[in-house]
């Protein structure tokens, strides 16, 4: 097992930051008597880690998981239902700082990866689903049940889960509400491995290590061309057209050749 408590970790209300490893930062949801619900707390240091995390060069890949039991329940339910007289206007005022903060880490152009290891339960799926790679430990309960607590989907559910298991797994879990297993959630392409509990963030930091290892200019921008789902071929094309020179003028390019003709791991400097 590794140690996650390296020297650089920082801990603020219901968040902490670790850095296991060079290039790679771990965000733990941090309020586990809740089962890590999203409370103003932890609404207030996510953006902050989030925006540390944006202007740090070094940081090659985001891993995101829970402590304790949960991923994430979701949204502070006393928080959503506090305000039963307010109207409309007063109520989406409400919501949208939230969604917005909480997805700000799209905002990172480096990839993200959602670490399962226990519940992910409505805007915590969501949070999930903001990711580019989500990995889950084998018995995590999974599902975005709007519906079933009478309210409509929000935090981009509608927009993500299509994305990323398509039209009619995406219809299946809204409209019924229904939450699903790690397993079935692997079949359905909802997580892309499933992991006994005790080693899953092993696993997760191993493959981030990987991710952190490559060039990181190409995988800044692969992340970037994965998230805008090109319109089309052409569109698609044009970008890459103008992408892969910019990493073919790099020198970590020169390096990536000389590394894979010498047969040795390359060292890859952003640059």
């Amino acid at each position: 097992m590794r140690d996650h408590q390296p020297d650089s970790a920082s801990h603020t209300r219901h968040l902490r930051l670790d850095r296991p490893a060079d290039g790679v930062a771990l965000l733990t949801l941090d309020n586990p008597g809740q089962r890590n619900a999203m409370s103003d707390e932890m609404t207030t240091s996510w953006t902050a880690a989030i925006d540390a995390l944006a202007a740090d060069p070094a940081v090659r890949v985001v891993v995101v998981t829970g402590a304790g039991s949960a991923f994430c329940s979701g949204g502070d339910t006393s928080w959503i239902a506090g305000e039963p007289d307010a109207g409309v206007d007063r109520l989406r005022s409400r919501m949208l700082p939230f969604y917005r903060a909480w997805l700000s880490i799209r905002r990172l152009e480096v990839p993200t990866i959602a670490a399962l290891n226990g519940a992910a339960i409505g805007a915590g799926m969501c949070l999930a689903l903001a990711c580019d790679l989500r990995y889950a430990a084998r018995g995590a309960r999974l599902g975005v049940p709007f519906v079933k607590l009478g309210m409509h989907a929000g935090m981009a559910a509608t927009y993500l889960l299509p994305d990323v298991v398509g039209s009619a797994h995406a219809r299946d879990l809204l409209l019924t509400g229904r939450l699903i297993d790690a397993d079935e959630a692997l079949r359905i392409g909802l997580v892309s491995q499933v992991h006994e509990p005790g080693t899953l963030l092993d696993s997760v930091l191993a493959t981030a290590d990987e991710i952190a290892a490559t060039a990181p200019i190409p995988s800044r921008l692969t992340t970037l061309a994965l998230r805008q789902r090109h319109a089309d071929l052409e569109t698609c094309l044009q970008w890459e057209a103008l992408a892969q020179p910019v990493t073919l003028a790099t020198a970590d390019l020169q390096e990536g050749i000389a590394a894979a003709r010498e047969k040795r791991p390359p060292a890859f400097h952003g640059r």
